[in-house]
């Protein structure tokens, strides 16, 4: 990446300044654009949704509620086998590890890229728990200081519907203004109202991408909008965890959420906690 310096109006007034005999203040330092590192994104094969059920609305169901058809581990071939279908619901087993996932855990993905949709589904929380729905995600690899490829989180391509229980949860007091409780943008725009249901209990979650626009709903009421690809959605990533200075590749890949197609995939986050989802299906509005 091109290395730019940027130059503030106050450093080159204080020069100015400090020559002609007035207040002497050093110049600003020029800054300098982080590297955002070398990555690729992996493209693998689409699953074919023609042949999947349709209901009356218009909405192809992705998960059949028997097995994986479909579903795959992010950045794998398989299911990794702490996902598990139990009484028509995707249920992932916790180790209680947070973020660390073991080999026999990760993040899933239906393996089909969408671009324009409407997403439906419900999910529970275990008490304590944490997980996220993921969307416009990408598969993105990198190479590690031995020339290994490795591939990184899935959440620094995706924006995340957070999924947690808030009352017991210590990311629901993180953040800023409740911008990590569930439904809401994760660390950027917090639900409002919260109107979660305590964990145990099933919530409703709808996410609605079009042209840009995404709209977040829990329990039937729309709780979050934000609009990709504009200065706002800038500024918001920059304001947040992912901002360029904290995370330039998290940042790029983020600031064009979905790649040149604005298209991505669809997934659920281990976060170390048993969550449970079913009813997953999608309207194409495209």
């Amino acid at each position: 990446m091109k290395k730019i310096l940027f130059y503030s109006a106050a450093a080159m007034l204080s020069v100015t300044m400090a020559a002609c005999g007035g207040n002497k203040k050093a110049a600003e330092a020029a800054t300098e654009e982080p590297e955002t590192p070398a990555y690729t994104v992996v493209d693998k094969e689409q699953v074919d949704i023609a042949s999947l059920p349709v209901d009356a609305d218009g909405f192809i169901t992705l998960f059949n509620g028997k097995d994986f058809t479909g579903w795959r581990g992010y950045g794998k071939d398989v299911v990794p086998s702490r996902w598990t279908v139990e009484d028509g619901c995707i249920k992932f087993s916790g180790t209680g590890n947070g973020e660390s996932q073991s080999g026999e855990g990760g993040d899933i993905i239906f393996a089909k890229k969408f671009k324009n949709f409407e997403l439906q589904l419900e999910w529970k929380i275990s008490k304590g728990g944490n997980s996220g729905i993921f969307y416009l995600a990408q598969e993105i690899t990198t190479k590690d200081a031995e020339g290994n490829e490795k591939y990184e989180p899935i959440y620094i391509s995706s924006p995340e519907y957070q999924v947690l229980d808030n009352a017991n949860h210590p990311d629901a007091k993180l953040g800023k203004d409740n911008n990590r409780q569930s439904a809401s943008l994760y660390d950027m725009i917090p639900a409002v109202p919260q109107n979660q249901n305590p964990y145990g209990e099933w919530n409703k979650a709808s996410i609605l991408v079009y042209q840009g626009t995404v709209v977040h709903g829990q329990n039937g009421e729309n709780v979050c909008e934000y609009h990709l690809w504009t200065p706002q959605w800038t500024d918001m990533l920059q304001a947040s965890k992912f901002s360029q200075a904290k995370w330039p590749l998290a940042f790029e890949l983020l600031n064009n959420c979905g790649g040149e197609n604005h298209e991505g995939y669809i997934g659920f986050q281990d976060h170390g906690n048993d969550v449970w989802y079913r009813n997953i299906r999608i309207k194409i509005l495209d």
